[in-house]
């Protein structure tokens, strides 16, 4: 399956499951005299803007290199998920407004809640867990960290379902105050999520390196090349999904230029082959002069 299929599967998944989805929570959240599942709904109609930018990130993403942009569009991605983890925030915002609301202003006025939205808890908790592991599955396919912050957004509108049946059952077992708690709760959630996802984009974003594990994964991939005596300088930057890296190898001082081009060319095009995150490898060669 092509790439363009796999984002409009998933758009299309996103969108039209959770349109339903938040109409059936919010339904259930007014008729079912229940606050925390009106924040949960809330909290699935964000997910339908979520998908949709997330949609936008990568069809922009795979735009091809250009005169005026030679390192491709990739960041399109990190830009989307950085405005994901914002949308996130703004409806945990949201959602802990609401519930701090009730508690304060409208203590006497909280309802306790039928069973319709404690069976719509439940329903979501499946549903949105569905979601999260068909988009994250698809997401790993396309190795894409837009789609990836879509499918944790699903995660957590399962997880604050969770929240919403604890809270709506105790709330039938005669606490009401819990289920305005609840929503406090889900707030709290979303803005972790919320967070996490902001600080990876940013962190794509400012070339920051890889991780240790695949530093050394490049070092001892590019030392058991022949002709390479040593490593003396490595440095790596994400830029988005894929690894730009900077390398330095020595050589036989008494190699001919031609002989020493053939080794570099050969870790190049190697390294490429054995991490397809890797998009370009700059190498420099310098002659070991410890031999001479």
């Amino acid at each position: 399956m092509d790439q363009n299929r796999i984002v409009k599967k998933l758009s299309n998944t996103g969108i039209f499951g959770n349109v339903a989805l938040a109409a059936f929570k919010l339904f259930a959240g007014i008729f079912g005299n229940s606050g925390a599942m009106m924040s949960d709904a809330v909290h699935s109609l964000s997910d339908v803007f979520a998908t949709f930018i997330a949609t936008l990130g990568v069809k922009l993403s795979q735009q091809a290199e250009d005169e005026k942009h030679p390192y491709g569009h990739e960041r399109f991605e990190c830009v989307s998920s950085l405005i994901l983890g914002l949308i996130l925030a703004g409806t945990g915002i949201g959602i802990g407004y609401g519930g701090l609301n009730s508690l304060i202003f409208h203590r006497d006025e909280i309802k306790v809640p039928t069973m319709l939205p404690l069976i719509a808890a439940v329903v979501s908790i499946v549903v949105k867990e569905a979601m999260f592991w068909y988009t994250m599955y698809y997401a790993k396919k396309l190795d894409s960290a837009a789609f990836k912050a879509d499918a944790w957004h699903h995660r957590t509108d399962a997880i604050s379902s969770v929240g919403s049946f604890i809270g709506i059952g105790m709330a039938k077992l005669g606490f009401p105050i819990m289920d305005p708690i609840a929503s406090l709760l889900i707030c709290i959630l979303i803005l972790k999520v919320a967070f996490d996802i902001a600080k990876d984009a940013v962190n794509k974003m400012l070339d920051t390196s890889c991780d240790d594990a695949m530093e050394q994964n490049i070092r001892t991939f590019t030392q058991a090349q022949p002709g390479v005596v040593r490593i003396d300088l490595l440095r790596t930057r994400q830029f988005s999904n894929k690894v730009y890296v900077d390398l330095e190898i020595a050589v036989k001082h008494d190699m001919s230029l031609l002989e020493a081009h053939n080794i570099a060319e050969a870790v190049h095009d190697g390294l490429e082959k054995e991490f397809p995150n890797i998009k370009h490898v700059m190498i420099h060669v310098n002659p070991d002069i410890t031999t001479m």
